[in-house]
């Protein structure tokens, strides 16, 4: 099976190469730029910008079995109307052209976000009520190549992440947050009250459940990809604090909670499970 991974160099796209390597299977990496540190988990490094896409890139990525969808620019800014104006148009415009030219099998990165204000255990079947630009784009993004399956038919799997924690995160994520102020001597860490219910799940088993998603090559659908376990905020970072042995106090209540997301929600993952079952 040859599988390609677009956003290969970011932080989710460098855990489901590692774990592709594991698995034995040979990926393409699909980067924007020229990189040379993929050596020992990938077969090939392709460079291609999505945003100019060409009616030669599914020759370019080696005319894969599959596709991992994750790559995504404008992040971590949410509420930018990039991802409606700029992204949205050209993730289509790429991803149609691929299967048009033949892809049989893609797996896109969703997100919770287009669940929206929703709270409580949150399932595949809910309509989604996205808030905020981003959240909005991945949804009309999943609608259109929903619409795009009726006339040019290809197995989708539409993996709706929660969050994620582990290495390679972003700089301003709350673990590389709180790993930095731990690194630097900080004696407290300024945060929210912690009381928001989430859904966290580390990045390595993310990218395991999203690399079985994708050699299944079955027409899934939407699927959760989550802990289906809420877990406060507070309780995860002090868990990340006593699991590594730091000394650090909590400042709770420095920054208000997010408007743009429910005080509670997290990841029914009935049909995950089902599905993993199947195997």
């Amino acid at each position: 099976m040859r599988i390609a991974v677009t956003g290969a160099s970011g932080f989710i796209g460098r855990a489901v190469l590692a774990e592709l390597s594991r698995c034995g299977i040979a990926a393409v990496a699909c980067v924007h730029a020229n990189r040379t540190d993929f050596s020992a988990v990938v077969h090939q490094v392709v460079t291609l910008d999505i945003h100019n896409a060409t009616s030669e890139n599914f020759e370019t990525l080696g005319r894969p079995d599959v596709l991992i969808h994750l790559a995504w620019s404008g992040l971590p800014n949410y509420r930018s109307l990039h991802h409606i104006e700029v992204e949205l148009p050209a993730q289509y415009r790429f991803l149609s052209g691929l299967v048009k030219a033949g892809l049989p099998s893609l797996v896109v990165a969703g997100t919770c976000f287009e669940y929206g204000m929703q709270s409580g255990p949150l399932h595949e079947g809910l309509p989604t009520r996205p808030e905020n630009p981003y959240g909005f784009a991945k949804d009309a993004l999943r609608r259109k190549l929903e619409f795009l399956k009726a006339v040019q038919p290809f197995a989708l799997t539409w993996a709706r992440f929660f969050y994620l924690y582990g290495e390679g995160q972003a700089e301003n994520s709350l673990l590389s947050q709180l790993r930095r102020a731990v690194a630097t001597g900080e004696k407290v860490f300024n945060m929210s009250g912690g009381e928001q219910l989430r859904d966290y799940l580390p990045v390595e088993e993310a990218a395991r459940l999203l690399v079985k998603l994708a050699v299944s090559s079955r027409d899934n659908g939407v699927v959760n990809v989550c802990s289906g376990r809420p877990v406060s905020v507070r309780r995860l970072v002090e868990g990340w604090i006593r699991d590594n042995g730091w000394t650090i106090n909590l400042n709770l209540g420095h920054y208000p909670y997010p408007d743009y997301e429910p005080m509670a929600f997290w990841g029914d993952r009935q049909k995950l499970d089902a599905l993993l079952e199947e195997q």
